[in-house]
């Protein structure tokens, strides 16, 4: 069965801990980037409203809340820590699975990590079974399963859970079998969350997380779980997507590593809306036009982006982060989309509405037949002046083709963390990360 393919991996990399030295430092800037997500979004909601509802179960426990100075048990770290991460939208994609993993599987990885004070190393190890065993679940239920459920709270869920137990009982197959199984069980996250400003999208990372967690401690302790969850007949792949690809899941599996083909959010809102932003400012940085100059703009991107980023009038910040119209706009007007894009001021700013009403988005059937291997995007542009500039985004600006450089990932950290942590803290911080299999994970500066 598949599960025991997954569990004899998931023991084998926990167990002897040689992650050559590329998936070392892919590991290293994955934790850099979750933290990038993390910090803002513990100034905001859901995370100050989780806070008030846990607040009787702080001071116990050895997992800690970074950004609140607080530590708890481990299960309520991994769901505000996993709830908070994916709050800004800043957080990293595997592609393929249409997939945030870092949210689940490095929460709920950290709050195994500081309860069992656990090498860096170890933690490191933990994240990368954690990553490759759910990526390549994702990328085999997809597109089916993205129809009507959230990869990162579904799949998210497993990753989390084998990241737990690599932690909790490393070389021991029997164990991370059993993780995975009961988190499969337990898999969640339904598309209609992300059609509305509630926070319950953000929440789906947060359960994953949790889930995992108490899956991976439950096996640890001998809880057991149904061994052919993820093929059978009514089980995790017949519920959530109608069917499993397993070459997907198992080719080169141990040898090939996801973890260094990972997506480095550039943009603060809705990875579907990247390719189009990113062609826009092209286009803008080659032919010097300024937002008065626009006399329409055509764009046509596979029918995800479309479905998912369609609002044409978003009044929230959520729904901003969610409006194609609305960050194409707002990256012409002011030359990028970062947090202070989904301010009240800038979503009520009118030359951001004018503008949003020369685009036209369209669902473009080549494109949708390339989805998820690329996320692609064709703008043309046409000038009062009579010009007309056409750019062909195949991928986007941090995907694995294009992307962020070491120094890109630190401002984009710097940018995000700074503000929160304060400037020498963050430093700090960031230097940790940089040297993180030479620390004991306790040692960690994070608040």
């Amino acid at each position: 069965m598949l599960i025991h393919e997954l569990a004899r991996y998931g023991a084998r990399e926990s167990g002897e801990r040689t992650l050559n030295d590329s998936v070392r430092h892919h590991t290293k800037r994955a934790v850099l980037d979750w933290l990038a997500a993390l910090y803002p979004g513990t100034r905001m909601s859901p995370g100050t409203e989780l806070m008030k509802a846990h607040a009787d179960e702080f001071g116990v426990g050895h997992a800690r809340l970074p950004g609140f100075g607080k530590h708890t048990f481990g299960a309520t770290a991994a769901w505000i820590n996993g709830s908070v991460s994916h709050t800004v939208e800043f957080d990293d994609i595997f592609r393929d699975a249409v997939y945030h993993p870092g949210c689940p599987v490095i929460s709920a990885a950290l709050a195994a990590a500081d309860t069992l004070d656990s090498e860096g190393l170890d933690f490191m190890t933990a994240i990368v079974v954690g990553y490759e065993i759910s990526t390549r679940l994702g990328a085999a239920i997809q597109p089916a399963h993205y129809r009507y459920f959230h990869t990162t709270g579904t799949v998210g869920s497993i990753g989390a859970a084998a990241a737990v137990a690599a932690l909790y009982a490393p070389g021991n197959a029997s164990v991370m079998q059993h993780a995975i199984a009961t988190a499969a069980t337990f898999a969640a996250g339904l598309q209609q969350a992300f059609r509305s400003d509630a926070m319950t999208k953000a929440l789906h990372a947060g359960h994953a997380a949790a889930v995992g967690v108490r899956a991976g401690v439950a096996a640890a302790a001998g809880v057991t779980g149904v061994a052919d969850i993820l093929e059978g007949e009514a089980g995790f792949a017949a519920a959530l997507g109608g069917s499993l690809d397993l070459p997907t899941v198992t080719a080169r599996l141990g040898a090939d590593y996801n973890i260094t083909r990972i997506t480095q959010k550039n943009h603060g809102c809705c990875g579907h809306t990247f390719p189009s932003i990113d062609a826009v400012l092209t286009l803008q940085q080659q032919h010097g036009f300024t937002a008065d100059d626009i006399e329409s703009i055509d764009i046509a991107t596979y029918k995800t982006a479309i479905d998912v980023t369609g609002n044409a009038n978003p009044q929230t910040a959520f729904e901003g982060k969610f409006s194609l119209p609305y960050v194409v706009a707002h990256a012409l007007l002011y030359g990028s989309v970062r947090l202070n894009a989904f301010d009240a001021d800038r979503l009520g700013d009118q030359a951001i509405r004018d503008l949003m009403k020369k685009i036209k988005p369209v669902a473009d059937d080549a494109l949708t037949a390339a989805f998820p291997r690329h996320r692609s995007s064709r703008v043309a542009i046409s000038l009062k002046n009579g010009e007309r500039h056409e750019h062909y985004a195949q991928d986007r600006k941090g995907d694995p083709e294009c992307p962020l450089s070491d120094d890109e990932l630190n401002d984009k950290y710097d940018e995000l963390v700074t503000p929160v942590l304060g400037e020498a803290n963050a430093t700090v911080l960031k230097s940790q990360i940089w040297t993180l299999e030479s620390l004991r994970v306790r040692q960690l500066s994070l608040c």
